[in-house]
């Protein structure tokens, strides 16, 4: 089997490449972390076939959540990604989404037809 982590992030925003590079690792770190909790197999496995790492986009808010609502779903895991607004952005805007590491397969579901950024 294949793992991956997705990140799925909103196009949307009128941000800095630097602050979406920081919202990417926080998505990043923060569902590996999650994962760790749930099952560290799957990290295990997903670091052993070198941890790939895939950034996705999507257009709106509405789109981002609907990805969202799909992944927890099917039982995928899955991070929501606030902002603390201290920067560019106003407290709680919704940047992205972290979905694994988990199989390839079952993450395809639900984001197989995002584009790369």
């Amino acid at each position: 089997m294949v793992y991956k982590l997705v990140i799925v992030v909103r196009k949307d925003l009128d941000i800095g490449k630097g602050k979406l590079c920081a919202q990417v690792a926080h998505a990043a770190v923060e569902a590996v972390l999650n994962q760790l909790e749930k099952d560290k197999d799957i990290v295990k496995k997903w670091r052993e076939e070198g941890a790939k790492k895939i950034v996705l986009y999507v257009r709106s808010l509405d789109e981002l959540m609907s990805i969202y609502n799909q992944s927890i779903s099917l039982n995928l895991n899955t991070v929501l990604i606030k902002d603390a607004g201290l920067t560019q952005l106003e407290p709680g805007t919704i940047t992205c989404i972290g979905i694994g590491p988990d199989i390839e397969e079952k993450i395809n579901k639900v984001t197989g037809s995002l584009k790369l950024l």
